[in-house]
């Protein structure tokens, strides 16, 4: 009987801080979003966080070593890492549907105030930077996939320099909606995928 009774303990789960609830991982991200949002990275308090996501700071540092390692998930788990590189069939519907994705992600209110934020930081060297690098080469290894189809359909030459194609699809999108702050139709998205297509295929 006494042996029943061990064997039952050692199956029940670890009740209490034990346990990392998923609900409360999802609290901490988005608050960490929200404060990153109101106050900038540099001024980003881990305390503040905890508090507005209703948990104790020994929460955070039960999931993450560091605040720049919350950084990082919050940023892949709430849609800044772009990834819908999908054929469409010609360049200009993949370059269409790839700036209406990127149209959609800097229309999130955070996104909108924490991506600005983000070069910010990066650009003076902070801890940062990796992660900055990091969203930079997912991206442009989605978007060459873009360029390759295209080569492929002789809608661009062979000796494309894909680099300067790569700066050259989300300039103006973001330079327009996050730089001076303008709301960006369909209409426009589709006079620059003309401007794209034509500018593509000059380099």
């Amino acid at each position: 009987m006494e042996r029943k009774r061990i064997d039952e303990k050692s199956k029940r789960r670890p009740s209490g801080a034990a346990v990392m609830r998923d609900e409360v991982t999802g609290s901490l991200l988005s608050a960490f979003l929200e404060e990153w949002a109101v106050h900038g990275y540099a001024a980003l308090s881990l305390e503040r966080v905890a508090a507005r996501a209703g948990a104790g700071k020994a929460a955070i540092y039960r999931r993450w070593p560091s605040k720049v390692a919350i950084a990082g998930e919050a940023v892949q788990k709430f849609g800044m890492v772009l990834t819908d590189v999908a054929d469409y069939g010609t360049l200009r519907d993949d370059l269409q549907a790839y700036l209406l994705m990127l149209r959609r992600a800097l229309r999130h209110r955070l996104v909108r105030k924490i991506l600005p934020d983000l070069y910010a930081e990066a650009s003076r060297g902070s801890e940062l930077l990796p992660l900055l690098k990091d969203l930079s080469v997912s991206r442009r290894r989605g978007g060459m996939s873009l360029i390759d189809r295209a080569i492929g359909r002789g809608e661009l030459p062979v000796g494309i320099d894909r680099d300067l194609a790569m700066d050259m699809i989300p300039a103006s999108l973001y330079w327009g909606m996050i730089v001076t702050r303008r709301r960006i139709t369909r209409v426009q998205i589709q006079r620059q995928v003309d401007g794209l297509v034509a500018g593509l295929q000059a380099i």
